[in-house]
């Protein structure tokens, strides 16, 4: 039987559309730590809200990439989507932290994020392994940090 929790009554549909998101910063930078990343998050947070889907689990990855897990409408593309998320994103964090400069110098043209993205569907099966992966990233990462030494 299926799990009808998972599903969204829209006004024409019904429907269980789930992504696995991830994009990175430019060059790498690891910058999505501290003030930024409570600003980030937030950031996304309502930029979903604003268009209509939802980011269901959020973690950064090694401070320089995030991984998000998005629930979203079929009206609503994935292009679109990863468009808002990271355009918005960028221009907020270039005006509320301002510790970004130091990595990203340049008045004009810089750029937060690297012009790629992965995406991948999710069906229901998948659901809970992608979000408890998402959910993990900073549990790995202090595990690898503590198993080398660092």
């Amino acid at each position: 039987m299926k799990d009808i929790k998972r599903l969204t009554y829209g006004r024409t549909s019904v429907y269980n559309l789930n992504y696995h998101v991830i994009w990175g910063t430019k060059y790498r930078n690891r910058v999505l730590k501290g003030n930024v990343e409570v600003v980030l998050k937030r950031v996304l947070l309502e930029i979903a809200s604003k268009y209509g889907f939802s980011i269901d689990h959020m973690e950064i990855g090694k401070d320089d990439h995030i991984h998000l897990l998005v629930s979203a409408p079929p009206k609503l593309s994935v292009t679109n989507i990863v468009r808002w998320l990271k355009g918005i994103s960028a221009r907020q964090l270039f005006v509320e932290c301002p510790e970004l400069q130091r990595n990203y110098w340049k008045q004009s043209g810089r750029h937060l994020w690297s012009p790629s993205y992965y995406v991948e569907s999710v069906g229901t099966t998948n659901q809970q392994a992608v979000a408890k992966y998402i959910d993990d990233q900073r549990t790995k990462e202090v595990n690898l940090d503590d198993s080398t030494g660092n």
